[in-house]
């Protein structure tokens, strides 16, 4: 099977498509996943039974209406939540069983994340910022890595701007560059283009599958906008708690009925 992906036509349109291989080895899996807090006396269900998986050569997409679980189940397969029940493995390992300490390294090193909130220190400079993953596990950054990541994403001159000075717009594409930088093999992106204008979204949604077009890597995204997923190769669709359905290669109308059938409650059959 042939999977292409959109590298050029602004979000939600169509042109010449870059082919790739199809996807390979697993990086990530989640069998039987389940999440509960308390609250009070009682105890929330948040995810129930949740099982997937994301092979290298992936840009997946997770979906769903409001409350669905899908930001609680992002945080549970990248490790920063644990799981009531149920096992994760990322990049070979089960997380139920690493050390906090080889967690964290993992994250350090093999994993990346761009989330909404940008998550830049305030006090560091935006090479700094990007310069970050490599500080903290005590290794000297890779200049020329560092400054290729901030050109591909037209920041190099504000290298030395502190993240206040930024737009959001700005600030998303510094936290893309540590990410870009660093090379991690499993991204997790929650909402990456939610707060950002249209052609800034589409530089992020371009260095994103650029990122899952290496064999080697995988990207998991979540997100609200039917644009965006359908620029991933798969969608899978989650209503309170459940995955309910999945899509290959969709289109942004075809994602958008799907999204309002579970909004209303509708029942659809599984593909």
């Amino acid at each position: 099977m042939t999977i292409t992906i959109d590298q050029a036509a602004p979000v939600g349109t169509t042109s010449t498509r870059l082919t790739r291989p199809a996807p390979g080895p697993t990086l990530l899996s989640a069998r039987e996943v389940t999440k509960s807090y308390a609250v009070g006396r009682r105890r929330a269900e948040i995810l129930h039974g949740v099982s997937l998986g994301v092979a290298a050569g992936e840009m997946c997409a997770v979906m769903g209406p409001s409350g669905s679980g899908k930001s609680t189940l992002l945080y549970c397969l990248a490790g920063l939540e644990q799981p009531t029940t149920g096992s994760i493995d990322l990049l070979g390992r089960n997380l139920a069983t690493v050390s906090r300490g080889e967690l964290a390294r993992l994250r350090r090193s093999e994993v990346g994340f761009v989330f909404q909130s940008y998550n830049l220190v305030p006090t560091l400079s935006v090479g700094e910022n990007v310069a970050l993953p490599w500080r903290l596990r005590r290794l000297l950054p890779p200049r020329d890595a560092i400054r290729e990541a901030m050109a591909t994403l037209g920041i190099e001159s504000l290298a030395r701007s502190l993240p206040i000075s930024l737009s959001g717009g700005e600030q998303q594409r510094v936290a893309l560059a540590r990410v870009l930088a660093q090379s991690p093999r499993v991204v997790f992106a929650d909402e990456p283009t939610g707060a950002l204008d249209t052609t800034t979204g589409h530089v992020v949604l371009d260095q994103l599958a650029a990122i899952a077009a290496d064999p080697q890597r995988a990207v998991l995204i979540v997100t609200h906008d039917p644009n965006v997923a359908a620029r991933c190769d798969r969608v899978m669709f989650m209503r309170d708690g459940r995955l309910e359905r999945q899509l290959s290669t969709p289109s942004a109308a075809d994602v958008a009925l799907v999204m309002a059938e579970l909004s209303d409650g509708s029942t659809s059959s599984r593909s």
